[in-house]
């Protein structure tokens, strides 16, 4: 009797999700992987989500939210993405509230006073915030059923987009009582789960994994021997210029040069790059949003939160430097479901410019002392980042790389006005030593990444196949795909 209850509770709970799904979002079904991580969510179980771009990853935290009784943290790197999904949220008449280092002290006030009344909608956050004891102690009170992770390979040392101050979510997670983690991203190999689930202190979490194949998108290579000959190959691919798509180049003059000579041939088409100023390149990002330029030329500072469903296609310039982020950026196309094209225009060469970024991202035990050195010289007066440049004989880059490690092995802390905290002014030689040992692993990482994409390039072979056996996952594309140029004769 006790069982054919629980499966009427079970078929009666399954019908409430699929009608709040239709009343509050307009969706008449899930998408695959959608109400196994919604329900483990509501169940109180941490989840870890693994599902493509575009496949509905913010739904699986949305909707339980909404059938939770208490407030919902959601973790985020994109500060634009936190606008557009609040925004998103109230006008279906959904409580949800930013509180980030680009509101007003007004709106910090009124979002603060909101949380200690008593909110139960959803709070939009970022690590540095969370870093605040104030805060934390603010959303202790508020009482939080369900802490979200997006872009949840940040955590990770072995993830491409790590970030040093999400290494303290474990630590945040206890201290707001151990709310139910809910943990998303759309690119991460067995080893990047394997490290999120230690770092945020999940190691039982249930995985939804809906793997990686993407059906809609076809995958080619052209060569180009030369640099020149890019241009051509990519004015081949772009046609009549007036599908809608992206063009990645590796480097801001690639950038800059590629959208002019586009334009003297006539196409519309706007740059986007991190040294342009905010408001000109938010200007070109809503100029391709809403159609008014079909092509947008960058680098891989784009993309991120992009939702635009009717991008045709994307087009590399320049080899990516690993397969992750390969796979993250030609998955901004097709979004709808349509077919889309992702092609590499690969130049041998090209892998050059790799060894030449990667020299000094990862610092030597010396810059790692020297860095150590200026901290301390610093430290009865904890200084921002400028004023640690001023005094430090290294340059820029290699400075904030050791900042990077120590911020990642809790040596420093920074605070939310920027101040870089030294918590261990002792340390000896072989700490530096070891902890730059640590930072050549991942140096050799990048490498053998590298490689693998150059392998992709080169293959003769099924590349979707070469994508998934990355992953290491088993999706498996219809047998002589159709949907690369090798599987398909080249075309």
């Amino acid at each position: 009797m006790q069982k054919t209850e629980d499966r009427e509770t079970a078929s009666a709970r399954q019908d409430r999700l699929v009608r709040r799904l239709r009343a509050h979002f307009g969706f008449q079904s899930f998408r695959p992987g959608q109400r196994r991580a919604v329900q483990a969510a509501i169940d109180g179980r941490d989840t870890v989500v693994v599902m493509p771009t575009g496949s509905g990853k913010s739904l699986c935290f949305q909707l339980p939210g909404l059938e939770l009784p208490g407030a919902t943290v959601v973790v985020s790197p994109l500060i634009a993405l936190m606008k557009d999904q609040t925004e998103a949220l109230e006008a279906r008449g959904i409580e949800a509230i930013v509180v980030n280092s680009t509101i007003t002290a007004a709106q910090r006030a009124d979002a603060e006073s909101r949380i200690q009344e008593g909110f139960h909608g959803f709070i939009y956050t970022t690590p540095e915030q969370l870093a605040s004891p104030e805060f934390r102690w603010l959303l202790r009170g508020a009482g939080i059923d369900l802490f979200v992770i997006d872009e949840a390979h940040c955590v990770s040392r072995w993830g491409r987009d790590f970030r040093p101050e999400y290494l303290a979510l474990g630590a945040v997670i206890e201290d707001l009582g151990r709310p139910t983690v809910l943990a998303l991203t759309a690119t991460a190999t067995a080893e990047v789960i394997e490290d999120l689930l230690k770092q945020l202190r999940i190691p039982d979490a249930e995985i939804v994994h809906t793997g990686f194949n993407r059906p809609n998108l076809r995958l080619a290579v052209v060569s180009a021997a030369e640099e020149d000959e890019k241009l051509d190959r990519l004015v081949e691919l772009l046609g009549d210029g007036q599908a809608s798509g992206v063009v990645y180049a590796a480097t801001v003059k690639a950038v800059e040069t590629l959208t002019a000579q586009l334009a003297e041939r006539g196409f519309r088409a706007a740059a986007y790059h991190g040294r342009m100023k905010n408001a000109d390149r938010a200007a070109n990002q809503d100029r391709f949003m809403s159609g008014e330029v079909p092509i947008i030329v960058a680098t891989n500072a784009f993309g991120l939160g992009i939702d635009k469903p009717d991008i045709r296609f994307v087009i590399h310039t320049h080899i990516p430097g690993t397969i992750e982020s390969y796979y993250q950026e030609f998955g901004r196309a097709g979004r709808d479901g349509e077919p889309a094209t992702c092609t590499l225009i690969y130049r041998p060469d090209d892998r050059k410019l790799h060894t030449f970024f990667q020299a000094g991202r990862y610092p030597s035990s010396e810059d790692l002392a020297n860095a150590h050195h200026a901290l301390k010289r610093l430290a009865d007066s904890p200084p921002r980042f400028e004023e640690l440049e001023a005094v430090s004989p290294l340059p820029r880059t290699r400075l904030k790389s050791a900042l990077n490690v120590f911020r990642g092995a809790g040596i420093v802390k920074e605070d939310l006005l920027g101040r870089l905290h030294l918590l261990r002014p002792e340390m000896t030689i072989d700490d530096m030593t070891r902890l730059a040992g640590r930072e050549q692993e991942r140096d050799e990482v990048d490498r053998m990444s590298l490689e693998r994409m150059v392998e992709y390039a080169e293959s003769r072979g099924c590349r979707w196949r070469a994508v998934l056996d990355y992953f290491g996952h088993d999706d498996d594309p219809a047998d002589a795909c159709g949907r690369c140029d090798n599987c398909n004769g080249g075309a």
